[in-house]
């Protein structure tokens, strides 16, 4: 299993991503036949900087030959257009910037762009995913359909091959998991297509609900819009520096050079500390309080629940209000049971309220195993982890079954078929 953690201290943007991916082990030519699969007459300029102490990759996005600007500096200079040129903003301003950064594209425009490239259909289901989150949040912010948002920034050239170029990265790594950390965000203000906001900008919160977020105290945009996208899209989880055997980690740097704040995002890549091989499932957990049920309707009540496929049942004794006795019963079963097993908790007992909630289990490897007693076969459950055995218990069914039938202790079946099963590995030996 791989893990990638994204140490966002100082933000994350497009081209930042671009660059960590590059530094981490992504070799340029993938990023190079992305651009040229997406024909959009763009190309790339990859440099090593410096951002206070910190030697990192720096990728910035060339449109017919020139450089793109940042989006602040070019809606900077825009607005600065606008004033002196009265209502056409665009005047001026050189070919290739207005085909690329301020050439509107609607969300239809941009997954047809996508779908017609020469890139792989992964590459193609992940960057449509970012752009989708991005339309969501633009929609929400400003209260309209999504089919009818058209990207100002995001629909510019470079912020197309950032994106894109992140999903051909990504798939490159081969990441079984994306973590991210808590996501410095900036402060003061942006300049975008429509106006002056406060950072983040709106569309930039919309996609950070339900992470982490901080400001420093930098009055700078710290995570843009795209970035944004990026870890919505990828990160699974968000936390601190995960426990891992570290691969390596790459660097990707920003466009400003801020004196004692490293304006880079940092990408680690490694294998779990202590990876093991099992499965993991969910199961639902269903809870019941009763205090006023008969104890020999409760040892029936757990037979039933047994019978009707769940996976556990038990019940613990507890102290409850006004001091009475009584029983905590909580039945472990597939999510698909829920509904079943609670109506026949609901039946069956006086409970008047069954709390339940999904949580994710790890389950080693088992596998039957038969061994022969000198009264019959028993079988044993074998768990491993990793390849090595870490238990082994015979089944208790096929022990009683046998100490009835021939009428010797239980406890001398039980352990005669744990004597053969432990004969058996040594022979194989």
């Amino acid at each position: 299993m791989r893990i990638a953690y994204l140490d966002c201290f100082s933000g994350i943007s497009g081209d930042m991503f671009l660059g960590a991916l590059l530094d981490a082990g992504v070799p340029a030519v993938v990023f190079e036949k992305t651009v040229a699969g997406l024909n959009l007459g763009a190309q790339l300029e990859i440099s090593r900087v410096t951002r206070s102490g910190i030697s990192a990759t720096k990728i910035d996005v060339l449109v017919h030959g020139e450089k793109e600007l940042p989006r602040e500096v070019f809606w900077q200079q825009e607005a600065h257009k606008h004033d002196h040129d009265h209502g056409h903003p665009l005047a001026g301003v050189p070919a290739s910037h207005e085909y690329g950064r301020s050439h509107d594209r609607g969300l239809r425009e941009i997954k047809d762009i996508i779908s017609r490239s020469q890139i792989s259909e992964n590459v193609k289901r992940m960057s449509i995913a970012i752009f989708q989150a991005l339309g969501e949040a633009e929609a929400q912010t400003h209260n309209t359909d999504i089919e009818k948002v058209h990207f100002h920034e995001v629909g510019a050239v470079d912020a197309m091959v950032d994106i894109v170029c992140a999903a051909a990265g990504a798939e490159f790594l081969q990441v079984d998991e994306w973590v991210c950390s808590p996501l410095n965000v900036g402060g003061g203000t942006v300049q975008c297509a429509h106006g002056t906001f406060p950072v983040p900008a709106p569309a930039t919160i919309e996609l950070l609900k339900g992470a982490p977020v901080y400001s420093s105290g930098l009055n700078f945009e710290l995570v843009t819009p795209t970035g944004a996208a990026i870890v919505k899209t990828l990160a699974k989880r968000f936390g601190l520096f995960p426990e891992m055997k570290i691969e390596r980690a790459g660097y990707g740097a920003g466009t400003r050079d801020n004196a004692g704040h490293a304006n880079v995002l940092r990408l680690t890549l490694g294998e779990p500390a202590l990876e093991f091989k099992s499965s993991q499932e969910m199961i639902t957990v269903l809870e019941a309080n009763l205090d006023d049920l008969n104890p020999q309707v409760f040892g029936y009540v757990m037979d039933r629940l047994l019978e009707e496929g769940a996976l556990e049942a038990f019940g613990l004794p507890v102290q409850m209000k006004k001091n009475r006795p009584g029983m905590l019963l909580t039945v472990l079963c597939k999510p698909e049971d829920a509904a079943k097993l609670s109506e026949l908790i609901f039946a069956e007992t006086t409970t008047l309220g069954i709390r339940h909630r999904d949580e994710p289990r790890q389950i080693l490897q088992r596998k039957w195993l038969t061994v022969a007693t000198r009264w019959g076969d028993v079988r044993l459950k074998i768990a491993s982890m990793n390849g090595t055995v870490t238990n082994y218990a015979p089944e208790y069914e096929d022990c009683r079954r046998i100490a009835v039938e021939h009428r010797v202790p239980l406890k001398t079946v039980m352990q005669e078929a744990v004597q053969g099963y432990l004969g058996s590995t040594r022979d194989r030996k």
